[in-house]
């Protein structure tokens, strides 16, 4: 699942690249939500540095 989001952040960088070289608005816009898409799904599991067991109060 982690090399899906990888894929998916690097299509999305090269459609992005691709759709400003072609000044096309709706392919750079793809290529922007493909790559928020991969980013996304990668920092799910990341978990809060809030999140912890420890009680230091």
């Amino acid at each position: 699942m982690k090399n899906l989001s990888y894929i998916f952040i690097a299509l999305g960088a090269l459609i992005a690249f691709y759709g400003e070289s072609l000044k096309n608005t709706f392919i750079l816009i793809g290529g922007i939500v493909l790559l928020m898409v991969g980013v996304y799904r990668l920092s799910k599991k990341i978990p809060s540095k809030y999140d912890d067991d420890n009680d230091n109060n």
